[in-house]
């Protein structure tokens, strides 16, 4: 499977914990060239220097920018001549009920599950074109199929995602890029950290102590995606801890 993942530029938003840092880990792994951007530039370095990527493989990179999302890509060209993949995984779940009125949380969801996926596309999709080949992977949810109570700006921002994501594989067929939504329920990562809500943290904290999976295996089903012939073109992948219900 890692033998189509060699040597491809693969550009990891959201890499500096959680589910990107698992996929930079198994991307590295299968000789992937990776370019790493997220916010915290201290724990993009410590990974750069674990998987001994060159230097100048990350940047400090806040997704609602669209500039410095640019600037990431731009970087990723520069330092490797191409870019094959671009994974747009930022993302935060602060939950709450509508009625408690998180205007602060429902608008960084916004910005940061939306937007980001949105500046990431904008900025990679010119190179893509340009070579005629290229692989445009978001990270949507589980709640991007289903809402609950207290999820409805999340599932609303990864339903987004999920129709765009839709609109842009049918408008890329010219020039044969690839387009992937990854779709995920209960995986472990600091996402339940940017709940706001001390019961609504509590109470998903708990749940994900019962049921969640490991990041490596998000890293597996991108790695999967990526790995297919240029022929195939895996569109959605939802997958759940096999105790998961909803």
């Amino acid at each position: 499977m890692s033998e189509n993942i060699r040597n491809k530029v693969v550009v990891i938003v959201g890499a500096s914990s959680g589910l990107g840092e698992a996929l930079a880990r198994r991307l590295a792994k299968d000789g992937a060239k990776l370019m790493l951007g997220a916010r915290r530039a201290q724990r993009l370095q410590k990974i750069v220097a674990d998987l001994q990527l060159p230097q100048d493989a990350f940047l400090p990179t806040d997704v609602t920018d669209p500039a410095q999302v640019q600037a990431l890509v731009d970087q990723a060209v520069a330092l490797y001549g191409r870019i094959d993949v671009i994974v747009n995984n930022a993302g935060l779940m602060p939950h709450s009920l509508l009625e408690r009125r998180q205007l602060n949380d429902w608008n960084a969801m916004i910005d940061i599950n939306l937007r980001g996926v949105l500046h990431g596309i904008a900025a990679a999709l010119p190179y893509m074109q340009e070579q005629k080949s290229g692989h445009i992977i978001n990270t949507s949810s589980v709640a991007g199929h289903r809402v609950r109570p207290g999820s409805a700006v999340y599932a609303a921002t990864k339903t987004a995602v999920r129709v765009i994501s839709e609109g842009l594989r049918q408008e890329v067929k010219p020039y044969n890029i690839r387009t992937t939504i990854i779709s995920p329920g209960a995986v472990l990562s600091e996402l339940v950290d940017s709940i706001t809500d001390a019961d609504v943290a509590k109470g998903t904290r708990d749940y994900y102590n019962q049921v969640a999976i490991s990041a490596e295996s998000f890293a597996s089903v991108v790695a999967f995606a990526i790995s297919q012939p240029a022929e195939v073109d895996i569109n959605e992948i939802l997958f759940r801890p096999t105790q998961q219900e909803g």
